[in-house]
């Protein structure tokens, strides 16, 4: 089954790297299929300079513009539910041992694990993979 694109971005103002002038930005967080992207791009209005970048890991500045503009996702699964099959995507996409595993799951058992909402569905269509009924979601607004 071919799962949809996911994306989130963010519009904000920046200095320009060419001529510090300040210029709009427009960044992209995307889960593609099981794979997460992002990119950051401007032109800016003074100098016509451009910037492009992009990579697999997301930056930490540009992740906690996005988790203050849209706000946190969570993780959720339905209980009861194998824990040992949690453990298992856990470890393989943290690459963290027993302990660091243990502290995580709690977070996902408790609904308490949270993220960019591509980073929490990747997670979730990693646990649906493996038979874990999981889904990723953010609190509605007020």
């Amino acid at each position: 089954m071919e799962e949809s694109i996911l994306v989130e971005s963010i519009r904000y103002s920046a200095v320009c790297q060419g001529c510090g002038a300040e210029a709009e930005w427009c960044g992209v967080q995307a889960l593609v299929g099981e794979e997460l992207r992002w990119d950051v791009e401007t032109t800016c209005p003074t100098c016509g300079s451009f910037l492009a970048d992009c990579g697999g890991e997301l930056p930490d500045d540009m992740r906690g513009r996005l988790l203050s503009e849209h706000g946190r996702a969570t993780l959720h699964v339905a209980l009861p539910t194998s824990s040992t099959a949690i453990m298992r995507v856990l470890r393989a996409e943290f690459g963290i041992g027993l302990d660091g595993v243990r502290a995580v799951l709690e977070q996902v058992l408790t609904g308490q694990y949270s993220g960019t909402l591509p980073e929490m569905e990747l997670l979730a269509r990693k646990l649906r993979a493996s038979g874990v009924e999981a889904a990723a979601s953010r609190p509605e607004p007020e």
